[in-house]
């Protein structure tokens, strides 16, 4: 193994950066309650708004350094043996593999990430192993890319790295407790920040090095070229998880329905257009990655190409993705929801296929945005589109977004595409047409033979991406020529 501070050289650290800062907490408090004092004893007089000033500040401090109690809620569905036999079969399978204890408790959560950590006792003393898997990352991970991540997260139980946790974890929110309690402009927050941001790059220097030894560990055990592949799909598909979530899942969530999770990411990332951005995005990180001070992990680069000079290992050749290894997966998120939304929240959510989404959830949001607009509308004709495309511009800043508000020059055109294309996907979708919001993809709308996307029409009217005639001909061929959108939307209820 490559040779890093020891793990009582490491504890030694985060023992001296939490004594530091609790006597420059002290010092500091200290010394903003004897300003007063020597007021009266020395200058014989008192000034009130500092007397006050330096009270408060010294006593928000120390308010701010008390010990506080470390809950740890539990960060979604417990796993355990008995329900998904596979998946711990894998586990000791890995523990074995780096001569490491098993977690004591496992939880599937919410993200395309893997982590461990010690949870219980007193500043890890005592404490209990527990280990974290993402649903998601299951869902992009091979079996033999996902025993590599996690003998990477067994490394951590073997450098260390997760005793020194509690330590730093309490130093930090110690110090984010004390600037919060002291205000956004309070000088008196100066010596704070240096001390937090010395802190941080001390700490996660270290803990980049400790993603060293980790994968280290790991393609030694599992194989390099497995750990390698798992990184690239990690780093690849992370951004795109949070893209789905953000737009694809929370619209939906918030409407009340509850879409199947892991299929909904499987058709997101099988998008040409997603696709292509996350390959994009791994080659960047491939060829232009840097190491901030301030960052917990090497970049890409730098970690594949640590490894890249050891044994290779063997891939099997039905590698099945890493889900296979849990049972029940709509179970499974229905319980994510329950972690990530509270029970009560969760339970109101009523079940949804993603090829229903357009219409049960997206076409409110139409008929909403149709609405706000309809004075703006009137005497606008599906026909009459490609003149008005011509000036998207003056079209969109006569509108008005959700929120009420007008655009300003960067945002009309966009607004022009939303508003025409919410209030013809309305006129479609009421002549009988059917919406398909499949995540990944632009909307669209098919009726019969025909499949527009209404949101990119206007963008493609005006780039002549789509002529002036075929439009004509296809609201002729839709029957919604001379249809006016503001009494279409101004009808609806």
């Amino acid at each position: 193994m490559a040779s890093y501070p020891s793990i009582f050289g490491r504890a030694l650290m985060a023992v001296v950066l939490m004594i530091g800062f609790y006597l420059l907490a002290l010092a500091v408090s200290a010394g903003l309650l004897y300003i007063p004092y020597a007021e009266v004893v020395y200058a014989h007089r008192i000034s009130v708004k500092l007397t006050l000033i330096c009270i408060l500040g010294g006593f928000a401090i120390l308010w701010s350094i008390l010990p506080r109690f470390d809950k740890f809620p539990a960060p979604g569905p417990a796993l355990t043996r008995d329900q998904h036999p596979r998946l711990f079969d894998e586990l000791e399978t890995v523990a074995r593999a780096t001569r490491q204890a098993m977690p004591v408790e496992v939880y599937l959560v919410p993200d395309l990430n893997a982590w461990v950590t010690q949870r219980g006792g007193i500043m890890g003393l005592g404490s209990r192993r527990v280990m974290g898997l993402g649903l998601p990352l299951m869902r992009t991970l091979t079996r033999s890319q996902f025993r590599a991540v996690l003998a990477h997260e067994f490394g951590h139980y073997h450098g260390g790295d997760t005793k020194l946790g509690p330590w730093i974890y309490k130093t930090r929110n110690t110090i984010g407790r004390t600037l919060g309690s002291l205000g956004k402009d309070s000088l008196l927050q100066l010596p704070f920040l240096w001390y937090g941001k010395m802190c941080l790059r001390i700490t996660h220097a270290v803990s980049r090095r400790q993603e060293f030894v980790a994968d280290e560990l790991a393609a030694r055990s599992m194989g390099a070229s497995s750990l390698a592949e798992g990184l690239r799909a990690v780093h690849g598909m992370a951004p795109a998880f949070a893209a789905y979530w953000r737009n694809e899942c929370a619209p939906v969530l918030q409407a009340g329905f509850r879409p199947p999770l892991v299929e909904g990411f499987e058709k997101f990332i099988h998008s040409t257009r997603i696709a292509e951005a996350i390959n994009k995005h791994v080659d960047e990180e491939l060829k232009t990655g840097k190491a901030d001070p301030y960052d917990t992990h090497p970049p890409l680069k730098e970690r594949i190409a640590a490894v890249a000079n050891l044994p290779a290992g063997d891939i099997p050749v039905d590698d099945t993705l890493a889900l296979s290894l849990l049972e029940n997966i709509p179970a499974l998120e229905s319980q994510l929801l329950v972690s990530v939304a509270g029970a009560e929240a969760a339970g109101k959510l009523k079940p949804i296929l993603w090829g229903e989404v357009g219409a049960q959830v997206y076409l409110v949001q139409w008929k909403q945005l149709a609405r706000s607009n309809v004075e703006a509308l009137k005497g606008i004709t599906p026909e009459s589109l490609p003149a008005w495309a011509a000036d998207l511009k003056k079209l969109g800043r006569s509108f008005v977004g959700f929120s009420g508000q007008r655009p300003d020059d960067e945002n009309a055109e966009d607004l022009a595409g939303a508003v025409t294309g919410a209030a013809l996907s309305v006129l479609l979708l009421n002549n009988g047409a059917k919406a398909d919001a499949t995540p990944g993809q632009n909307v669209t709308v098919t009726s019969g033979e025909i499949v527009l996307e209404p949101f990119n029409l206007m963008q493609a009217l005006a780039a002549g991406k789509t002529s002036s005639e075929t439009w004509l001909r296809q609201c002729t061929e839709l029957g919604i020529a001379g249809k006016d959108f503001s009494a279409v939307t101004a009808t609806e209820t």
